[in-house]
């Protein structure tokens, strides 16, 4: 009989943490840093509501979900929105699925935005969508000719505006890692401004998003840390990222550029040197996650699935969300249309504000954003 103890992820067990890396060990799919104990725990720092669903048969603990527990006995995935991987932690052929485990953990739904289930247990729910990871097989510098072969045309420029940017701005460098905290500062500041810019709902706002990719900054240390490289011209921050690494798996949640610095396309001469860096810092893989394909596609040469929807348990709670879920789909909340956009701007808002006076302040925005989006389309056209 399957039974489920919902922790807190403060309150796991040494072996919990064991058992749980042995299992995500053994399987490729599980190999990115936002699907073990660390990640899990890491929220559980900074949110009360973080749980992990304890999967148990009889005695036997066979499995690991992280969530959180919203109203309505709604589940989102821990971390959520930046939990661009999520799923359910177990051996292949478990014996139970996904609707079993919302059953015995008292929930109704749970939301996924980037599920792997490289064992069937959400039964092909969801809609598929591309993850992009930069994966060398073999020597870096024959990586990096596959790209440059890809798009000849673009690397040449971007090339010669490496060397430009060298000589107008002083000698180009990446700093990998970048312990520098005021670069650190700098590169939140930059996605901020990015995100009021581009009338993107601001999820470095709330504190708990801003003490977690802090927290994350100063660990760095052990398997499981904060990675930022940095990218320089003389003494100025030009581009960067930020996020954490497993190991030799590296998952950057920031991408900024320093916005005076747009003629040299500094995010993309990045791209090109931070990829030629992976041996040194010991990466294999730098997974840029899914999304936002008309860059990462030229860098990342492997692609991986995730899906996006939601499964339901069993029974009225279940069905109440399911209701749900078929208003929004016969709304048109699927695809790329109006409707979609709303819908994935709502789940942000109620993934990342944990206050009714954040919600309504990120639906204020919304529709502030909407309208500079409109206005700047007009002048645009």
């Amino acid at each position: 009989m399957l039974n489920v103890l919902n922790l807190h992820p403060s309150h796991l067990t040494p072996a919990d943490t064991v058992l749980w890396r042995s299992m995500a060990a053994a399987e490729p799919a599980f190999a990115n840093p936002l699907l073990g104990p660390d990640f899990a725990q890491a929220v559980g720092r900074v949110r009360e509501d973080a749980r992990v669903a304890v999967i148990r048969q009889g005695e036997a603990t066979v499995g690991f979900l992280a969530y959180h527990r919203r109203p309505g006995r709604m589940a989102r995935a821990i971390g959520s929105p930046l939990s661009d991987y999520h799923g359910i932690i177990t051996h292949r052929t478990p014996g139970f699925t996904a609707e079993d485990v919302l059953r015995a953990a008292d929930l109704g739904v749970f939301r996924f935005t980037g599920l792997v289930d490289p064992y069937g247990l959400f039964g092909g729910l969801g809609e598929s969508q591309a993850a992009f990871v930069i994966a060398p097989e073999g020597p870096v510098d024959d990586y990096l000719e596959a790209v440059r072969s890809a798009s000849p045309k673009k690397i040449k420029n971007y090339r010669r505006l490496d060397h430009k940017l060298e000589r107008e701005k002083g000698e180009v460098r990446l700093v990998a890692p970048d312990r520098s905290r005021d670069s650190f500062d700098q590169l939140i500041t930059w996605k901020r401004e990015q995100l009021q810019r581009t009338g993107l709902h601001d999820f470095l706002r709330p504190a708990w998003t801003s003490g977690l990719l802090s927290d994350l900054f100063e660990r760095q240390d052990g398997d499981f840390q904060g990675l930022m490289i940095g990218l320089y011209a003389g003494d100025d921050l030009v581009a960067g990222h930020f996020g954490v690494r497993l190991g030799g798996v590296y998952h950057p949640w920031i991408a900024s550029t320093h916005p005076d610095y747009g003629a040299w396309s500094p995010g993309q001469l990045f791209f090109l040197r931070a990829i030629a860096a992976m041996p040194a810092l010991g990466l294999t893989h730098y997974d840029l996650a899914p999304g936002h394909d008309h860059y990462k596609r030229a860098y990342a040469l492997t692609q991986t699935v995730a899906l996006n929807g939601s499964v339901t348990a069993p029974g009225m709670g279940g069905l109440v969300a399911s209701s749900v879920e078929g208003a929004w789909t016969l709304a048109g909340g699927r695809g790329s249309g109006v409707v979609a956009r709303l819908r994935r701007r709502v789940d942000t808002i109620a993934s990342v504000e944990l206050t009714v006076a954040g919600r309504m302040r990120g639906l204020v925005d919304a529709v502030a954003g909407q309208s500079r989006r409109r206005v700047g389309a007009s002048e645009g056209g």
